[in-house]
């Protein structure tokens, strides 16, 4: 159970100190709430609590103390803002009733603050909280304003400080520094909008979004000197601007330890997102159940440089042919398209590693030899100087403020800064979704692959065209239908994809794996470095560390090759499929 006992003293030292008038200056709306609060709030500000100024890395912030007119439950203390596309709104302490009991508790505020509480405003705040048996507290914030809403903001206090769990990923200690952390997050690698603190007393804390339609939330940790003060906020969707916003729910929970609190949270994702068993997965195949291996096959490089031809993939099919049984790997072909990204999204096989011809030979005999196939596509990504662009321009992705979402964060050419030759486009939109579901039908048709390969999939930014899941979840439904049984792989997968996208590139939430492994397969990343001096291949890495497969590994083991690895490295691959073929004979021959 959370009790008032764990709250922070400091923190209710400046609430009290707050409600004395030491922090609030005379003649502002604040100051007169002062004599007005009928609710018992706490009238602390933004500083209360908080290093100010920081001891470690800072985040931006308001260079003044702004209020943070809060309210006691379940042992935390909690405030709310209203943000829109023009200003930041607080609520006005003269305006708030509280209806309460031991399970739940109603603010409702009929005005708001603005310019650190010298303004008001017309406007409307309800915060629901309920409390749990277990201590666990869950809410929703709704808003309403005569202008559109932007976020809504949830401010906690009274967690303690410890280190903390990124989406059950590893543990990281913060120390001073402040971090915010925001899902979904295509590079911080957020794929589920989760939070945990190990208070080193034999407690987790959980903190969780609870999402039914995916939209930013993101966590800011301030660091105080007994605990962290806490913000959680939600993003409507920037498509959808209206007055009237209601939150997702939130939750934290108190539980003995990470693999409680993840159970928890992914419990609560499971069912939102209807995701499956991956054992009894219908849009999974069977042979996609008994994979021991991947073997990624990197073709021709962004500048044009080949690394295998189609013909030498052929040879090295053949070869591993001889050390293992085919029809237990899958044969992952990126750069199969002329130059790696520039050439999006014409989806044309390259002329330098043989054509059209060589790569419907190399799929049609590598797939008599009993091999499976991927083909890879960008499903997010396209050049604007390709003659295929001008049919879908109007599906470059637009974020919330009306302006291009960028895509310069690849140095492609290696003049040392990234390069903004390519733009991101948005699945959401009609044109640029049939554009590559026809070239991904068109393939399939063709070459009889056995499933295709959506990178950047992982991608989703709030923006003003429409929903970046739902445009990838109708790419997906209507290529099932077209092409059953030949699935979709995600790369960067973040939760809400696991419902209908039954395989990733690369695994996820290595604090709690059976959120992953038991719903979807999963295989290293397309950068994962070949033996030798550990290229990445066409991906943009240049050169990683070798790992060579292990007995125990959780995703499949993936096998790179470039353009030495048949060559020289014969004898580390021959390993590798060895280790493999142990693992799955280890795993009763299944995925």
């Amino acid at each position: 159970m959370i009790d008032d006992s764990m709250v922070s003293r400091r923190v209710l030292l400046a609430g009290a100190a707050a409600a004395s008038g030491a922090v609030l200056a005379p003649g502002t709306v604040a100051a007169q709430a002062r004599t007005a609060n009928p609710a018992g709030l706490r009238l602390l500000t933004s500083v209360d609590d908080v290093h100010t100024p920081p001891r470690g890395p800072g985040v931006m912030k308001f260079s003044f103390a702004n209020p943070e007119p809060s309210v006691s439950f379940g042992g935390l203390i909690f405030g709310f803002e209203v943000i829109t596309f023009e200003n930041n709104y607080g609520i006005d302490p003269a305006t708030v009733s509280v209806e309460r009991s031991d399970e739940t508790l109603r603010l409702t505020a009929t005005g708001l603050t603005w310019a650190g509480g010298q303004q008001r405003r017309a406007g409307k705040l309800v915060a629901d909280l309920t409390r749990a048996a277990d201590g666990a507290v869950e809410w929703t914030v709704s808003a309403t304003m005569d202008i559109p809403v932007k976020a809504l903001k949830t401010i906690v206090r009274g967690l303690p400080r410890g280190r903390v769990s990124m989406a059950a990923d590893d543990w990281q200690d913060l120390g001073d520094a402040e971090r915010v952390f925001e899902y979904p997050m295509l590079m911080g690698g957020m794929a589920t909008p989760f939070m945990a603190i190990d208070s080193g007393k034999g407690r987790v804390w959980g903190l969780s979004a609870l999402q039914k339609e995916v939209r930013p939330a993101r966590f800011a940790f301030l660091p105080g000197p007994d605990g962290y003060k806490i913000e959680l906020l939600y993003e409507q969707a920037g498509w959808d601007r209206r007055g009237d916003v209601t939150s997702c729910g939130w939750r934290i929970a108190p539980d003995a330890d990470i693999a409680a609190a993840a159970r928890r949270h992914f419990t609560s994702v499971e069912r939102s997102w209807s995701i499956p068993d991956f054992a009894g997965r219908p849009d999974a195949p069977e042979w996609m159940k008994h994979i021991a291996c991947v073997v990624a096959l990197h073709g021709e490089h962004w500048t044009g440089y080949v690394f295998n031809d189609f013909a030498r993939q052929l040879e090295i099919l053949r070869w591993i042919a001889r050390q293992i049984d085919p029809a237990t790997v899958m044969v992952f072909l990126p750069g199969w398209d002329a130059r790696y990204y520039w050439d999006y999204p014409a989806f044309v096989s390259g002329a330098k590693p043989g054509g059209q011809a060589g790569l419907d030979r190399l799929v049609a005999e590598g797939r008599k030899l009993g091999f499976r196939f991927a083909l890879m596509f960008g499903s997010n990504v396209a050049n604007p100087a390709s003659p295929a662009f001008a049919a879908v321009a109007d599906a470059r992705l637009v974020a919330v403020y009306d302006a291009p979402f960028p895509a310069n964060y690849v140095d492609w050419d290696g003049d040392r800064k990234g390069d903004g030759s390519m733009v991101f486009m948005n699945l959401a939109v009609k044109s640029w979704r049939d554009h590559l579901a026809g070239r991904i039908s068109a393939m399939i048709d063709r070459l009889k692959v056995d499933a295709y390969f959506l990178d950047i999939c992982g991608l989703w930014e709030n923006n003003t065209q429409g929903d970046m899941l739902i445009g990838a979840r109708d790419l997906v439904d209507g290529l099932a239908r077209r092409h059953p049984g030949v699935p979709a792989i995600a790369e960067m997968q973040y939760d809400a994809q696991m419902g209908f996208i039954p395989m990733s590139q690369a695994p996820r939430y290595p604090l709690y794996p059976e959120a992953n492994d038991g719903r979807v397969a999963s295989f290293n990343h397309l950068s994962w470095s070949a033996p030798g001096r550990g290229s990445t291949g066409v991906h943009e890495y240049g050169f990683n560390t070798y790992r060579p497969v292990t007995i125990d590994q959780r995703q499949i083991p993936t096998i790179t090759f470039v353009d030495d690895t048949f060559t020289t490295q014969r004898d580390a691959v021959a390993k590798d499929i060895a280790t493999a073929r142990a693992r799955f004979a280890k795993r009763g021959n299944r995925t």
